[in-house]
């Protein structure tokens, strides 16, 4: 397996904050990599899905009908949310109560999609990424599922992490039972979810100025490394077009 390490020069060398916007389906890893890609660059993370996740905890958690769009927005909106973007240690507190645990639930998954799905909830959400993203001292890396198209679309570089329908059940078999010791039948479970939430965005297929990664033959290291690439790669053509553009202004 190729070391993460051995990749192009750090672009952090020349630049102090960088943000790095990832996007993929369910499965396809873009958690842990992004995760080990913000440790790399020595940036903070921020897991867009966990705080959907968390907004669906306080709807369930008022027994809010989730057909009843009005009702989510306002308690989505008003909930005590304090999220961390600490990547050495998780955060995500509901007023006081610690429900990191609690939103990687099936019940929870079961009621994501229909509450991320609320016009008003994804507006909130959506601007509190932002202000986030923003207010990230030293950079950021952000993922999710519209991260390089509608959150940070000005993204310092923009990745969109994919893989077979096949790999992906895969990982997520070996994740749950990793978890709870049943692996359960996850095609349908992906695949609705899946389809429930392209419904909203689009997260299959890379936007004009996304590298696509697919990770469907590499392993976790592989992937790490082929991300960190697309990154420098991004990173280095944006400034090299900025040059040049300041050159030619110059001589004009």
């Amino acid at each position: 397996m190729r070391d993460p390490s051995q990749t192009e020069s750090n672009v952090m060398h020349e630049n102090p904050k960088l943000t790095i916007a990832i996007d993929g389906p369910s499965g396809s890893g873009k958690s842990s990599v992004s995760k080990e890609v913000a440790r790399h660059f020595g940036l903070a993370y921020l897991d867009t899905g966990a705080m959907y996740r968390a907004a669906t905890y306080r709807v369930l958690q008022l027994d809010i009908d989730l057909a009843d769009q009005d009702a989510i927005g306002k308690a989505v909106q008003e909930m005590p949310l304090v999220f961390g973007t600490n990547i050495k240690e998780e955060e995500i507190l509901m007023g006081t109560t610690d429900i990191r645990e609690e939103i990687r639930t099936e019940r929870i998954s079961g009621a994501v999609s229909a509450v991320a799905s609320v016009p008003a909830v994804r507006e909130y959400l959506i601007e509190l990424q932002r202000w986030t993203i923003n207010h990230a001292v030293n950079g950021i890396v952000a993922e999710g599922r519209d991260i390089t198209t509608v959150v940070a679309p000005d993204a310092d570089a923009r990745i969109l992490l994919t893989a077979s329908e096949e790999v992906r059940m895969a990982r997520r078999g070996l994740e749950n039972t990793e978890k709870s010791g049943e692996s359960g039948d996850l095609t349908q479970q992906i695949s609705e979810r899946d389809t429930q939430d392209s419904k909203v965005n689009n997260f299959m297929e890379a936007a004009p100025g996304v590298a696509l990664v697919d990770s469907s033959d590499l392993d976790f290291n592989e992937t790490v490394s082929a991300v960190i690439n697309a990154v420098n790669a991004q990173v280095k053509a944006k400034r090299q077009a900025s040059r040049d553009a300041s050159a030619g202004t110059e001589t004009a």
